[in-house]
């Protein structure tokens, strides 16, 4: 790891500064609102200029803040300084127009980090392409046991902005990150940070795998005490050696076998750590038993050992981490059971929206009758299928873009079988449940792991699963 002192970014000073915010929407309104309350003058610029967009704007310029929609292209004269919502592209003609003006852009994250006081709360932060979120509600509730005042905030829906500028005083923050809002983050530094794993995702916002990469790993920078990684995916430990930290901070590994030292990792089914121990040459702590983690799949135990690496590095207790995990609870539609009928397991992971995902997925059971499809997002199959095959007892395709996955289990699972359910309707769910239940024998996992998003047919993908577990609840009656 490169070392180098790094302070953080001089005080911005935004009294009477002419801020031009970027996108209306969760973090743009909040943003202009924080911005206008420290007395820069706010023009905000959105693009769409619908009824959603038009009730924001009123909010907004009932407090004298002014607003310009159906135009996101142009800069607003005198501007200081762009704050721009995270899923807007780097290559929008607004931000080559400040660029050449030579302005500055950030994103929420970063004015949060500008707007946290002196004595304000460590961050500790985690990226990857999957299993963020989880990884951050487990760390939180760690923190929790620990008796720590904490908060599961950033992208996972809770605003950074409001955890920095609340009433609520915090020990310490665990912050889910988003490649977009690294993007946008130049001056953040964390206590200590985690990337879970990488695999090819928003390659059309970020224009190439080599530049998602890039932004995942500005996590690391400035990092103090540790900076975790995936074992099992190289390329997060490459993102380590490049990063630019403070003096001392350890590169900390976890993995699902037993661990080298400063690595935590698995031993008969025991969580172990032999980063944060004395004389970890010789010496493990226990922390956990593998059962303590809901679900016990093999990813989410990934989940677990990252968000303990995290915990430990900010000194949490081995107890802590153990009683936190069990009192973890996951969302809906993340590897959920939703029940048994005849003796098949019927399991929701509706929330498996892409390739990596899914194959985490898959990975955690033995006999599957597979259900996916839908919007594909410019992703190719032929690697989850193949890695999968075996596991497969048959597949029911539904959606948009179900041949993509159909031509890849022709070229590398040839042997088994295919329902391809030639319909987007939202009965298509039932449809697909009743043929999974004709192909599954007892002991199967009927398990809906897309690895596709939903829009081809639902609003978003928590209404997919609840289609599916409505359609296996139909079954059981």
């Amino acid at each position: 790891m490169g070392s180098g002192q790094v302070t953080s970014s001089e005080p911005f000073e935004f009294q009477g500064q002419h801020v031009t915010v970027a996108g209306l929407g969760v973090s743009g309104v909040p943003a202009a609102k924080v911005l206008h309350g420290l007395g820069a003058h706010v023009t905000v610029v959105n693009d769409g200029d619908d009824a959603r967009a038009r009730a924001q704007a009123a909010e907004l310029e009932a407090l004298g803040i002014t607003v310009r929609l159906g135009d996101g292209a142009t800069l607003p004269e005198g501007t200081d300084l762009i704050v721009t919502a995270p899923g807007w592209k780097p290559d929008k003609p607004l931000f080559a127009a400040a660029h050449e003006a030579g302005i500055d852009i950030w994103g929420d994250v970063e004015l949060a980090w500008r707007l946290r006081g002196p004595d304000a709360a460590p961050w500790l932060a985690v990226t990857g392409t999957n299993g963020k979120t989880t990884t951050v509600q487990m760390l939180a509730s760690i923190l929790k046991a620990a008796g720590l005042r904490t908060a599961a905030v950033g992208n996972i829906g809770v605003s950074l902005l409001d955890a920095v500028l609340g009433e609520e005083q915090y020990d310490v923050l665990a912050v889910e990150l988003s490649s977009y809002q690294l993007h946008w983050a130049p001056s953040l530094r964390a206590h200590s940070a985690a990337v879970l794993n990488l695999a090819p995702d928003h390659l059309d916002w970020h224009g190439s795998m080599e530049a998602y990469i890039a932004d995942k790993g500005r996590i690391y920078e400035g990092n103090r005490v540790a900076c975790v990684y995936n074992v099992a995916d190289k390329a997060t430990e490459d993102l380590v050696r490049e990063a630019d930290v403070e003096e001392g901070c350890r590169a900390v590994g976890f993995t699902l076998g037993t661990p080298g030292p400063s690595q935590l990792g698995v031993v008969d089914g025991i969580l172990v750590d032999r980063a944060f121990v004395e004389n970890r040459q010789k010496n493990a702590q226990e922390l956990a038993e593998v059962s303590d983690v809901n679900p016990p799949a093999p990813h989410n135990i990934a989940n677990a050992l990252a968000a303990a690496a995290l915990a430990r590095a900010f000194g949490v207790p081995a107890a802590a981490v153990r009683d936190g995990l069990r009192a973890f609870t996951p969302d809906a539609h993340r590897i959920a059971h939703v029940a048994d009928v005849d003796g098949v397991a019927y399991v929701d992971d509706s929330k498996a929206t892409n390739t990596h995902a899914a194959q985490a997925s898959l990975a955690a059971y033995d006999s599957i009758v597979w259900i996916a499809g839908g919007l594909a997002k410019g992703a190719t199959f032929d690697e989850l299928v193949a890695k999968s095959a075996k596991r497969l007892r048959a597949v029911v395709l539904i959606g948009a873009d179900r041949a993509l996955i159909r031509e890849a289990l022709v070229r590398h699972a040839p042997e088994v079988p295919v329902v391809d359910l030639d319909r987007t309707d939202t009965g298509a769910m039932l449809a697909a449940v009743q043929e999974a239940r004709r192909l599954a024998v007892a002991g199967d996992t009927v398990l809906l792991a897309p690895a596709c998003a939903s829009m081809d047919m639902f609003a978003n993908y928590n209404k997919r699963g609840d289609a599916f577990a409505d359609a296996v609840r139909e079954l059981g009656a």
